[in-house]
């Protein structure tokens, strides 16, 4: 293992329940705890959305302070699942500017703050990170790809090749977050594109935890998978501002 500038650093993962620490494997963010040797603070939680980001920010304010040097948030399929609407990512109103010493209206575009939208959750989240860890990298990861789960009699849910009750498929939602990485300045980590990651494709049942009733969630040799993926992505960008 060659030294990496991410070793030693405090890195924060806000997430869901592929990260959170329900398993008796190691995560992916505890594998990446053995290389590239990050201190890591798991903050996901089983089920959770967008809208729940500022809240798990909160918990790690309160743990730690601003003492961290990077953020990574790996969120979105339950906004998919449970049919959040996608919204938009800016209102519009006209407002005077000073260009070229006269003042002028013009239509100006304002971030969205609609938290019943995921377009607006994202702005909210993102907005309450930047403001609070400004010396802090903060890194946007995609969802995964989605097959088959059921989990209870009433809790079961469609593979990707469904819509969800909006007739949404979750590839809007991953376009929204790629589009939030452009909009708020941060490095993506597209596992949905680059995870290798495949549930819908029969062989590909090895990697979660269990082929014929959980290829929603990735199993130890998919965590290691996803590991290594951001393992590799993370050396492109520095570590933290501090």
């Amino acid at each position: 293992m060659f030294q990496s500038e991410w070793q030693n650093k405090k890195v924060a993962f806000l997430g869901d329940s592929i990260t959170d620490k329900l398993r008796d494997y190691k995560t992916y963010w505890e594998l990446l705890e053995e290389n590239p040797g990050i201190k890591a603070l798991g903050y996901g939680v089983n089920g959770q959305r967008w809208e729940h980001v500022i809240s798990q920010a909160k918990r790690l304010l309160a743990d730690h302070g601003t003492d961290v040097d990077a953020i990574f948030i790996f969120m979105g399929t339950n906004d998919y699942m449970c049919a959040v609407p996608p919204g938009e990512w800016y209102t519009h109103q006209v407002q005077e500017t000073n260009a070229g010493g006269v003042m002028v209206k013009r239509l100006r575009r304002i971030l969205s703050t609609d938290n019943a939208t995921f377009c607006g959750r994202i702005n909210n989240a993102m907005a309450f990170l930047k403001e609070t860890f400004p010396l802090q990298q903060i890194i946007l990861m995609t969802p995964l790809h989605r097959a088959f789960a059921a989990f209870s009699e009433s809790n079961v849910q469609p593979e990707e090749t469904f819509p969800n009750e909006l007739g949404l498929y979750v590839d809007t939602y991953i376009r929204l977050i790629r589009e939030a990485a452009d909009i708020w300045s941060c490095p993506l980590i597209d596992l949905y594109r680059t995870s290798g990651l495949h549930p819908l494709t029969a062989s590909h049942g090895m990697f979660f935890q269990n082929a014929e009733t959980d290829r929603l969630h990735p199993g130890e040799a998919g965590h290691k998978r996803l590991a290594a993926t951001i393992r590799a992505r993370m050396h492109l960008y520095p570590p933290t501002f501090r």
